[in-house]
């Protein structure tokens, strides 16, 4: 048998289902459109779902695809074993009520036995105990003796999920040989060892479960089937894991030269660079895929894997930034399957630069938090890091819970695992209880899931504002009626309509739908599955009927509005790329009649002198009048024009491409104004960051712009107005205020401490010795925080060597300080526990520094008590 590389399979499995009739679809991205069930793709069918439940119509009754997935349930397990991995791609063929069991079962024998090679005499297959037509076909047709098909229950040979499709399946093992084996008599198909490998699994979705456990036949019966690439590499190159395939091995194989750690060697090493060689793998598709590292959802999950993967870079001794040079290794090895690799592999090496520098920053300054807690453990006499302080290392600072034992065990010290583990439950509880509820298709349960699938709309609305159609579907709120009367709330469906739905960012249109004897008042249009435009709004006066022909009219001042808006996205997009480099890429946007927003990839704030250059550019290109053309071409095609795609996004095999002259050439199914110079103005009004490289710009067109002048120079003159100067003496009358309140402020603030020094009176006679070490405790009133420190710095160098703690009665409120000099924390001083303990004294809490800390309290009355109790509590400090 030939040992194909995992390129060659994938490629060989595609083109088999060809031509079997399947139309190949390229890989989904491995973020979830529209389905709020999962947070990344884990699945070849998750993506698919719609067809399977005839929400939507698929392009072919016959689908195949190989599919990049992620499955983190095992995360903690990635490493330690050679069989775990977090990414991985599944071939599949799917049927949507075409062809059924016969022909499935068929061909996935036809493809093992004659296409690969694998021996006939070392494939099992199983099947659902009570699925005689499965059996039957294994043994009658494609021959398979009884005694080695084997019947399983439903636990393995059922394939369900709560409510929905579900069904029996059938999958077939490939016997590796003894030397992968247990060596146990009797090992056989179903041994948790290695020997017998699940290589592929044929599910049969002929049943609807109602949630209850009452199963019903599906009209339509389909066929969803599955096989791990990377298993059947395996078992082609006859290998012991997915780590040692050609693809992963070479990956595998630089983590060890970078690393100078021999892989085979040390099982330590080996966890490490099993773990890294599968991180990048998930981290680089997930990036290409357009997340971005971030502290909820699926970007936390990217920001884990990254930063787990520069840990364990540590442990092995690599310095210095490592996974771009390793994501350029996954990139070579999987281009050929998915080019959008190599089309975004500067951004995808600068992401993971970028957040291996933060982790690196971030490590070391949990190190040092963490250091903080064992001095805590120090002073109280305990042995055992709490499970609270060991999760915000965790949440807060990246810490997996084995690194920081690992630390804490060097130095004698424990974990308290089930604390840890409590307190990783409760975050895990608050998310799911934040989880919306969903139906089986990932999406919020709607009336429009009642309407019928082959209802769909076509958009007329980039030759038309106005448009005459029928009336297919009506809905209220909650059902699907026939009619909506005056005052009701509801949704229109048209057979052709020139309203544009909220897609791609541009919001939806508004407008009004008149019939023979009323008016809708259109509020939003909607987008639906199946490529229906719901006209949401409601009946202002008479009624609209199914079946009746309405005139649909769009307001035409707001779409242009829109459209200025939606086609300086464009330019400023192009801007950004120019001004600041090819790295930036759109990560959303908000267009408007009103206003844009855009969000884009980048890692620092715009500097006012970028910023400036990027609104020049966008003005430019708007007083140049240039020609904006629209035409629809092959994804392939545009690609290769040189337009612009978004990240993570599914196209069609048709597409608009909008171009602005030569400047500027995008992938975008919205509407745009005809030429630049119709926009007028450009104005940036505002930079922000909204997470970990992501920036967002707020900006205005057209009229937007004068408006905001206007509003400006309105503020302009009320300012002057109460500075009782000119609009021109506006700065000049602000500096010399500026100077006046410096030199009032600094008055103010000499007498304070006059007033500080007089409220305490002459303090030294209070001095008292704690085991050698001078202490001065006092209490003052009627001096704020800042005052407090200046006294307490006077006191200290009047004190020389010693420890000063003052509370400041005022406003009902009392404030701690206490100072440490360097000889007094020498003999165990520490001013951040001082303080901590003779601020509970007074109902409050606070810390700081060994040398200097301060805290508030609630409870003025017991100032006196703190204060004598500062020397006990000094005192059980010193050594």
């Amino acid at each position: 048998m030939k040992k194909y590389g995992v390129n060659e399979l994938r490629k060989m499995f595609l083109d088999f289902m060809e031509s079997k009739g399947h139309l190949v679809m390229k890989s989904f991205p491995l973020v979830p459109q529209g389905d709020k069930s999962v947070l990344l793709i884990n699945a070849g069918m998750t993506p698919l779902k719609p067809y399977f439940t005839g929400a939507e119509k698929p392009p072919r009754t016959r689908v195949s695809t190989c599919q990049k997935c992620i499955r983190t349930g095992d995360i903690e397990n990635v490493g330690k074993t050679a069989r775990h991995g977090t990414f991985f791609e599944m071939l599949g063929n799917f049927s949507f009520g075409d062809y059924f069991k016969r022909e499935a079962l068929n061909w996935s024998w036809e493809f093992l036995t004659k296409v690969v090679g694998l021996d006939p005499d070392r494939l099992y297959p199983s099947v659902y105990v009570d699925d005689d037509e499965a059996f039957q076909i294994w043994n009658k047709e494609i021959g398979i003796p009884a005694e080695r098909i084997f019947k399983f229950g439903k636990e393995d040979n059922f394939w369900e999920h709560g409510a929905g499709p579900c069904g029996p399946c059938s999958e077939i093992y490939y016997d590796r040989g003894e030397k992968y084996g247990c060596g146990k008599p009797g090992c056989t198909v179903g041994c948790d060892c290695d020997r017998y490998m699940e290589v592929w699994n044929d599910v049969f979705t002929q049943f609807e479960n109602d949630g209850n456990g009452n199963y019903t036949e599906l009209k339509q019966k389909n066929i969803d089937t599955g096989m791990g690439l990377e298993r059947l590499a395996v078992v082609v190159q006859d290998v012991d894991s997915i780590f040692d395939v050609d693809t992963i091995c070479s990956l595998r194989n630089l983590v060890s030269k970078i690393s100078g750690k021999e892989y085979g060697v040390k099982h330590e090493y080996d966890v490490s660079i099993r773990l890294i060689t599968d991180h990048i793998r998930s981290a680089t598709f997930m990036i290409s895929d357009g997340i971005m590292p971030t502290n909820e959802g699926r970007g936390y999950v990217l920001r884990r894997l990254i930063r787990r993967a520069a840990r364990h870079g540590r442990l092995l001794g690599i310095e210095g930034a490592f996974l771009s040079k390793l994501s350029e290794e996954v990139i070579n090895g999987s281009k050929d399957g998915y080019p959008e690799l190599e089309e975004k592999k500067d951004f995808i090496f600068r992401v993971l630069t970028n957040e291996e520098n933060q982790f690196n920053k971030t490590i070391d300054q949990g190190l040092r938090i963490l250091g903080d807690m064992e001095e805590d453990m120090n002073q109280a006499g305990e042995k055992t890091l709490s499970g609270a302080n060991a999760f915000k290392l965790y949440d807060t600072y990246g810490f997996p819970l084995d690194l920081t034992k690992e630390i804490l065990e060097e130095k004698g010290y424990q974990v308290d695992e089930d604390g840890f583990k409590a307190a990783m439950d409760e975050q895990r509880k608050k998310a799911r209880d934040a989880r919306e509820v969903t139906n089986y298709m990932g999406a919020d349960a709607t009336v429009y899931d009642q309407i019928d699938t082959s209802v769909t709309t076509e958009f007329v609305g980039y030759d038309h504002l106005t448009f005459d159609s029928k009336v297919t579907v009506l809905t209220t709120e909650t059902e699907v009626v026939s009619s909506l009367m005056e005052g009701q709330k509801g949704t229109v469906f048209v057979e052709q309509t020139p309203f544009y739905a909220t897609m791609g960012g541009q919001v939806g249109d508004t407008g009004v739908i008149q019939t023979a004897n009323g008016r809708f008042v259109v509020e939003d249009t909607i987008k639906l599955r199946g490529g229906k435009f719901g006209h949401v709004g409601y009946m202002e006066s008479g009624m609209i009927s199914e079946g009746e022909t309405v005139s649909l009219i769009v307001d035409s001042q707001a779409r242009k509005d829109t459209e200025k808006n939606h086609s300086a996205t464009h330019l400023l997009q192009k801007a950004l790329k120019a001004v600041l480099g090819a790295h930036v890429e759109q990560k959303g946007s908000l267009v408007t009649p009103d206003r844009l927003r855009f969000d884009f990839a980048h890692f620092q704030a715009m500097t006012s002198e970028e910023l400036s250059k990027v609104e020049d550019l966008v003005n430019e290109k708007i007083q140049a009048s240039l020609p904006v053309n629209t035409n629809v071409m092959d994804i392939e095609e545009a690609k290769k024009s040189g337009a612009m795609a978004l990240f993570g996004e599914k196209y069609a095999q048709k597409v608009r491409v909008v171009s602005m002259g030569d400047f500027s050439k995008e992938l975008c199914g919205g509407t745009h104004v005809a030429n630049t110079g119709e926009i007028m103005l450009f104005k940036i009004v505002s930079e922000a960051g909204i997470a970990a490289g992501v920036r967002r710009i707020e900006a205005l067109t057209g009229k937007g712009v004068i408006e905001y002048y206007k509003k400006q120079e309105e503020m302009l003159q009320e300012a002057a107005k109460a500075l009782k100067a000119n609009p021109s003496q506006v700065v000049e009358k602000i500096q010399h205020l500026q100077s006046e309140l410096k030199a009032v402020s600094s008055e103010n603030e000499s007498l304070k401490s006059k007033l500080a020094q007089g409220a305490l009176g002459d303090v030294m006679d209070q001095v008292v010795e704690v085991k050698g070490i001078r202490l001065l405790a006092a209490k003052v009133e009627g001096v704020d925080m800042n005052g407090l420190r200046d006294l307490g710095d006077q006191l200290k160098e009047k004190l020389g060597e010693g420890v000063v703690v003052l509370a400041a009665v005022n406003d009902g409120k009392v404030n701690v300080l206490a100072m440490a000099t360097d000889a007094a924390q020498k003999a165990g001083a520490h001013a951040g526990n001082l303080v901590k303990a003779v601020a509970a004294i007074v109902g409050g809490g606070g810390g700081g520094r060994p040398n200097m800390a301060q805290a508030g309290g609630r409870n003025p009355e017991k100032a006196d008590e703190a204060i004598a109790a500062a020397a006990g509590i000094l005192e059980g400090q010193l050594k």
